[in-house]
């Protein structure tokens, strides 16, 4: 029986109750080719895993397990499948592709709208190390002092070696008023850092408006920390308000922003574009779907700088790679994370599901963003000190950009 599917586009696997991610929207069918084989023992991919897969090495440890194992009541059947499907998923070693139980498929659903439980922070696999993207703003992870490329290395005194991501936000997620400790490695630092977190509902706000005012001009700041269900209401409620007389330019701070939502991506972009390509979605017969600008936007002369660092990825990736092809925009700050796939996600019978990274996205000057990133035109780095400080040098230089490039002053 055909199960319902969804399509995503993934960003970096934040830890609120589960891990977040977002519909594309677009509803476009994808060909679905099981992918099978049989298993020889020599890696060779099957053609039909139900009748050419030999299972008979599972169904006799589980019987060795009814037999032998001291407390049988812990057998439960679907916990059990439940661990070999898991297990058959991760096998495959693609952290954003995995099983998710009722439970978690339908905590999954529910980070959609932004209200969550947990410590407010994004978390991501790199060279198998779990690393913090970034503490979202006003959580208990940012309170805690959570930095951006910290390395979890152990959750209550336990060491995380060899546990998948999911694994590990599961130690970390827990209910409003419980505590967990992390054990984090920090770049650059050689002893071992201990943070006791009370977890929190966290609300992820979507978007914020300011006006930086200077004795030569005022600028535009428009943040936005992801691309939820309602982000592109709220900007369009923004922009519609926002007056290009009154304004040296705007920066968009993308800066930890995880991703969400492709359309919105595509939304977004369109708001400062005419025409022209948005993003390409490759898949893995090389098929490319283009999503092109939709047309209507709201400023399309304003001069603009757009603000990413190590933690801008994925849906947020986008945006800043297409406005940086088309010379829409002057990018400023660090190299983006590089979170470059999307995933289905597929139900599965009694409220699981499957999420499988099915496409790589390009810009439309072709760059990989899972490969490459966004490298800013402008490079300007935000030191620790400078957290604490409360000081912003990368937008204390988009603002001087912008001022500077009103006035006919190029870098």
């Amino acid at each position: 029986m055909q199960q319902p599917r969804f399509f995503l586009a993934f960003f970096v696997l934040p830890l609120f109750t589960l891990l977040l991610g977002w519909q594309l929207g677009q509803n476009y069918e994808q060909k679905h080719e099981l992918i099978h084989g049989k298993d020889t023992g020599s890696g060779t991919v099957l053609q039909d895993p139900e009748h050419q897969a030999d299972l008979s090495m599972l169904w006799g440890v589980w019987r060795l397990l009814l037999t032998h194992y001291i407390e049988p009541e812990k057998l439960q059947s679907t916990t059990l499948i439940e661990g070999a499907v898991r297990g058959l998923v991760a096998a495959i070693g693609d952290p954003y592709t995995v099983f998710m139980t009722p439970k978690e498929n339908g905590d999954f659903r529910d980070s959609l709208s932004g209200h969550l439980q947990g410590i407010g922070a994004e978390l991501a696999v790199r060279d198998a190390d779990i690393i913090v993207v970034a503490a979202i703003k006003g959580s208990p992870a940012e309170k805690a002092g959570l930095l951006p490329q910290d390395a979890i290395v152990a959750v209550d005194d336990v060491e995380l070696t060899g546990l998948s991501l999911q694994d590990v936000v599961s130690k970390i997620r827990g209910p409003k008023g419980t505590q967990v400790t992390l054990t984090v490695l920090r770049p650059h630092t050689t002893a071992a850092l201990t943070f006791t977190i009370v977890r929190d509902d966290i609300h992820i706000p979507s978007t914020e408006y300011t006006v930086k005012k200077t004795a030569t001009g005022s600028v535009g700041v428009l943040t936005i920390s992801q691309f939820g269900t309602d982000t592109i209401r709220e900007v369009k409620d923004i922009l519609v308000q926002v007056h290009e007389k009154d304004l040296r330019g705007l920066i968009i701070d993308l800066r930890y922003n995880g991703g969400g939502y492709l359309e919105g991506a595509v939304d977004l972009t369109s708001l400062f574009l005419r025409s022209g390509k948005v993003v390409s979605v490759e898949r893995r017969d090389k098929e490319t779907d283009v999503h092109m600008v939709s047309g209507g936007p709201l400023l399309p002369k304003i001069p603009m700088v757009v603000l990413i660092n190590q933690g801008t990825a994925s849906a947020s990736e986008i945006v800043a790679g297409a406005l940086q092809d088309h010379k829409r925009a002057t990018v400023v700050g660090m190299k983006s994370f590089g979170k470059g796939t999307v995933q289905e996600v597929i139900d599965l019978p009694g409220g699981s599901s499957l999420r499988v990274t099915i496409a790589h996205w390009l810009t439309p000057n072709g760059k990989n963003l899972g490969k490459e990133g966004v490298t800013p035109d402008i490079t300007v780095d935000r030191s620790k000190e400078d957290f604490l400080g409360n000081r912003d040098p990368q937008m204390d230089a988009a603002v001087t950009w912008l001022l500077g490039h009103k006035m006919g002053i190029k870098e």
